[in-house]
């Protein structure tokens, strides 16, 4: 397929994953390594309410936060 066919098949909408190889991809700089936290009880209750409303674990729910912070911090910290 030409590069011209497959962005015209992305920009309508249509089903483009068919067309790539992704026996190979690569997510860079997530590599990802196995830590231990300890929560206090009533912060593993909070964030599983949060995580449940949200629809999501609570794994999940840490890491998104933990990003969101840390991006906010690096970008206070290009400023000052």
């Amino acid at each position: 397929m030409k590069a011209n066919e497959f962005d015209t098949k992305f920009d309508n909408g249509d089903d483009i994953l068919g067309d790539l190889d992704l026996s190979k991809v690569k997510r860079p700089m997530q590599s990802q390594k196995r830590v231990n936290v300890d929560f206090p009880t009533w912060m593993l209750e909070s964030l599983d309410r949060e995580a449940h409303r949200v629809g999501v674990t609570r794994q999940s729910i840490i890491k998104v936060w933990l990003a969101e912070r840390l991006e906010s911090a690096a970008a206070n910290h290009s400023i000052n």
